[in-house]
């Protein structure tokens, strides 16, 4: 089963949510994604790809070159977009692996 780390980056005025993902990606390297996250009135959420991978040779440089993307993607957010660093999700424990 695939797994995602989400946190929020930002709200914005109609009620959906700015999102990054920052996980393991091949080899060494680690991503992140932005997605805009929007829950439904059925409590679901529907995410919509707004940056794909974003890769680097360390977490802090794969985030810091997400939030770099946030800020030229959304420049008026800037006072409000969290700063890295976010969550990271480091794969799956032994115990789930047996």
């Amino acid at each position: 089963m695939s797994r995602l780390t989400l946190d929020p980056l930002l709200t914005f005025p109609d009620g959906s949510h700015l999102v990054i993902s920052t996980q393991h990606s091949a080899g060494e390297e680690l991503s992140c994604a932005l997605y805009s996250a929007v829950v439904g009135n059925d409590d679901r959420i529907a995410f919509k790809v707004v940056s794909h991978d974003i890769a680097a040779s360390s977490c802090m440089k794969a985030q810091e070159s997400a939030y770099e993307y946030a800020l030229r993607r959304y420049p008026s957010a800037g006072g409000v977009l969290k700063k890295p660093p976010y969550l990271v999700w480091r794969g799956p424990r032994s115990s789930e692996m047996q």
